[in-house]
Formats: structure tokens, C-alpha cells, sequence
């Protein structure tokens, strides 16, 4: 598995990777299953797929009790984070849900500088302020008159951004304590905890498990397929081999392409300013993706 991996043009398994996972809001909208609901299917039938590619590449190992306890946190924030844009979804739309969540580019950027001490570039102070102008040129500039539904998905779509960050650096420690780890069984490890803590969340609160539907059940085992394994599993091998402008900038089709298919298949009601809007922030995001020289998987897709 390996050597065909490298055998393979890496820009065009982060292009593949990024295109997999840019349909993970439709997937999710398909469903039309409870935020928490459908967030637990991803990762649990996302770890049966993991187990899977584990398995036929001999990456299982015993992991150690500092890696358990990381691997507890790292599926806690994941777990959070999968229902906290599974639910922006539902309130503005997954075109929008997708790309606010991209806004971890910028939390990753600081990450880097404040507690890392690696260089940032002058463009990143920039790039920020830019992003959020972009953002209210897509909903507006008067706040106070969007729907009170619309305000709570923007603020569940930032937070998404700031637990995301929070699971990629509690991974990235996970790989530092137990580098031995194949970074596809780190992602089993944290995708079966996160499973544990989104299934108690939903048992607790007294939801059903249950999906019915041709539709809602194939859309949740692509969720898992697609988003969970085979595009994180295309962009995770191909990144290393990639220069950092060349990586965001394709995978910034991600983002784009969400929105893109909320307008095709959603009908999302867009105005030329709103698409303008949309260009800026996706500007934004790639200059805040470039302007620091952050951990290799700082930036990572939806």
C-alpha cells in the first residue's frame, strides 16, 4: 500500500482528497438526521473503514496510557466539534457551515506563533480581518437583523473552527508521544472515541439510533467512507511530499466546492455581492493558510 501510494501524483490525491470531503455538508443535509445522530454515524462507520485499511496495511499497535488518555481528549474535541457543525448545517447551510469551520486556519496560525514560536508572516494580519469582512459581505452587515436561528449557526460554525484546531493539536501531540503510530490508526483510535462520546450523548438524551431510508442510510455511510476515511486517507499520505502553497491552494476547492454544491443542489439563494463576499473570505483563508509555516496537517479538510 505504501509504495503505490508514492507512486502517485500527490496534488492529485489532495485534489481527489479535498473533492471527497467537500460533499461531507451535502452527506450531512441528506441525512436529515439529528446533528449528534449523524455525526456519531461518521465516525463510527468511519472507523470500520479505518479498521479496515489498518488492518490490510498492518498498522495496528498497542498503544501506550499517555496515548489513551490524548486519544480520550483529542475524541472528546472531535466529537464536539462534528456536532457543533453538524448543527451549523442545519441553520445556514453547508456551503457556509464549511467554510466559517475553515476559519481553524487562523486559530492554527496563532497556535504557531504564540505557543510555538514559529514565524508568521505580516500577510497573516491581513488576511484575518479580511476573512471576516468577506464573511459579513455573505450575511450581511446588519447582525441584528438576521434570524436569531441564522446568528446561533455563524457562532456554532466559529466554534467548530476553535475545537478543530484543538483536535488537530491534541493529534499532532498524539503522533509526538507515540510516533510509531501510523497516522491512520491514531485517527481509528480518536474516531472510536469520539464514536463513544457521541453515542452516549445521543443515548442520554434520549434519541433513537435509528435511520431509516435509502437516502438518509447511503448518506451516512458516505459520509464515513468519503469524509471520514478516503479523503483524509488521500490528503494525509500526500502531504508531506507537497509544498505548503501548492497544498492550500488546492485544498482550498474544498471550501469553494461546498458552497458551490449547497447553490446546485440546495438551491442556496446567492446574490453577485454574496459570491463576491465568498471570493474574498476564500482569499482570506489562503493567505492565513500560507502566511505561517504551521504543523504540516494545520490545516486540514472538513
Amino acid at each position: 500500500m505504501p509504495g503505490k501510494d508514492n507512486r502517485r501524483n500527490p496534488v492529485t490525491m489532495i485534489l481527489a482528497g479535498a473533492v471527497c470531503i467537500s460533499f461531507s455538508g451535502i452527506w450531512v443535509n441528506l441525512s436529515g438526521t439529528a446533528p449528534t445522530l449523524s455525526a456519531f454515524y461518521r465516525v463510527f462507520f468511519g472507523s470500520l473503514f479505518l479498521a479496515i485499511a489498518c488492518l490490510l496495511r498492518d498498522e495496528f499497535e498497542r498503544p501506550s496510557r499517555k496515548t489513551l488518555l490524548l486519544t480520550v481528549l483529542c475524541g472528546l474535541c472531535f466529537a464536539v466539534n462534528l456536532s457543533c457543525w453538524h448543527a451549523s448545517i442545519f441553520f445556514i447551510g453547508p456551503g457556509l457551515a464549511t467554510i466559517i469551520s475553515n476559519f481553524q486556519v487562523f486559530v492554527m496560525a496563532l497556535v504557531s506563533l504564540v505557543v510555538f514560536g514559529e514565524k508568521i508572516r505580516p500577510i497573516f494580519f491581513v488576511s484575518l480581518p479580511l476573512a471576516f469582512l468577506g464573511l459579513f459581505q455573505i450575511i450581511g452587515f446588519d447582525w441584528s437583523s438576521l434570524p436569531e436561528n441564522y446568528r446561533t449557526g455563524v457562532y456554532l460554525g466559529l466554534a467548530t473552527a476553535l475545537l478543530y484546531s484543538a483536535f488537530l493539536l491534541i493529534l499532532r501531540k498524539i503522533q509526538q508521544v507515540q510516533r510509531s503510530l501510523s497516522f491512520f490508526f491514531s485517527l481509528l483510535l480518536v474516531s472510536l472515541s469520539a464514536s463513544f462520546f457521541l453515542g452516549a450523548a445521543t443515548w442520554l438524551t434520549g434519541n433513537s439510533f435509528r435511520v431509516s431510508g435509502l437516502i438518509p442510510i447511503g448518506s451516512l455511510l458516505c459520509l464515513g467512507l468519503f469524509s471520514q476515511t478516503i479523503g483524509w486517507s488521500c490528503i494525509a499520505n500526500s502531504l508531506p511530499r507537497v509544498s505548503p502553497a501548492v497544498t492550500g491552494l488546492v485544498l482550498l476547492l474544498q471550501p469553494a466546492l461546498a458552497f458551490i454544491w449547497d447553490v446546485l443542489f440546495f438551491a442556496r439563494p446567492t446574490s453577485a455581492d454574496q459570491w463576491l463576499g465568498v471570493g474574498v473570505t476564500l482569499a482570506a483563508i489562503y493567505l492565513g493558510m500560507t502566511a505561517a509555516r504551521a504543523p504540516r496537517y494545520g490545516k486540514r479538510s472538513r
